[in-house]
This record gives C-alpha cells, structure tokens and sequence, in this order.
C-alpha cells in the first residue's frame, strides 16, 4: 500500500520579523515536497523565546511577506508549543516545516513523539550543516522514517540581525519582503537596539 503524500505544509515561528529565509523554506518546501497548501502559524505567546513586537503586529507582518506565496494561509496560533498547537488542529496528511538547524534541537522539543505522530517533519537541508550533528540527534527521534529531507539554498539572514539593522538605521531592503519593509517604517518598529 503506497503511503499517502502530505499536502498540507505547516510553517510555525514568531515572526519577528518575517524575512526571505521564511520565505525560501516555505518555496522550497512547498516545490519539492509538493505541499498543495501552507498555513503559516504566528505563535501568539512563544514559550521558547521573547518577541518584541504584538502578536497582532507579527501576524500582519507575516500576512504581507506570505500573500505572494499562492496557497499560503497566515494565522495566530495561542498554542507556546506546536505540540499543543498541532492537537488542536488535528491536521491531515500534513508535513511540519523547519530548518535543518531545528532538527538538531528537536528532541528537546515538548513531547516530540507526538509531534511525529501527528505530522510527519520536513527539514530544510542547508549546505554548511555539519550533518554529523543531524545524524547523532536523528538516532534520538521515535520515528526517523517520519522526516523528509529537501534542499534549501542557504539565506544568511535572521530576525535579530533585521531588527539590530533597523536600530542602527541601515537598510533591510534585501532581507525582507517590500511590504514588510514599508510596514516596519510605517509602524516604527525596532527602532531600539534589544
């Protein structure tokens, strides 16, 4: 019996700011996991670390850098912690997006056995990961054969970066989507140094 295909791409995070790493995950995810659809979750309160801005102001922020991305629905998700998140919504055929650098980290997650039952994980590979950490953190997982792999090309960009750049006045034109950059402006966010 062939084993059903996830069409459903789950892609969890803070979004403080969203910028074109999310964006490239999201892509290349969708393109060779062939993914018919992503929902894109905001997580209001993160139990893992602090955000900066509202979670109201983060869910516009990723509304706008996703609205180019057909298929992409963005939410508020209340849930700290995707396990909890991901029995709530009970997805079907659903496959959850992270970076290979989550992966390593992974089974330090809330209950991630449940997590591998409820979906299956999709890693962005990124060239430049020492796969010898990926492989020892993979013989912790309850269910190997419940990952996927696809390819990524590295973006070297991150939210903290974005925001110390906005603190210090310099650009950010290429690290985020246009509308994003102008909502940043518009809003007067991260204008102090964290």
């Amino acid at each position: 019996m062939a084993v059903a295909r996830p069409t459903l791409g789950l892609l969890g995070g803070v979004f403080d700011p969203p910028h074109v790493g999310h964006l490239a995950l999201a892509r290349a995810g969708i393109e060779q996991l062939e993914l018919e659809r992503l929902l894109v979750l905001v997580v209001e309160n993160p139990g893992h670390k602090r955000s900066t801005t509202s979670p109201a102001t983060r869910l516009e922020l990723a509304s706008l850098a996703f609205e180019e991305l057909p298929g992409a629905q963005v939410e508020l998700d209340p849930h700290p912690r995707t396990v909890d998140s991901l029995e709530a919504c009970s997805p079907k055929d659903a496959v959850f997006l992270v970076g290979s650098d989550e992966l390593a980290g992974f089974p330090q997650w809330k209950n991630p056995e449940r997590v591998l039952e409820l979906v299956r994980l999709g890693v962005a590979m990124r060239p430049g990961v020492p796969y010898g950490r990926l492989r020892e953190a993979r013989t912790r997982f309850p269910a190997p054969d419940r990952i996927s792999y696809f390819e990524m090309q590295p973006v070297p960009v991150s939210s903290t970066d974005i925001r110390n750049r906005v603190a210090q006045g310099e650009s950010i034109d290429e690290l985020v989507p246009p509308k994003v950059a102008e909502a940043i402006a518009r809003l007067g966010l991260y204008r102090h140094a964290e």
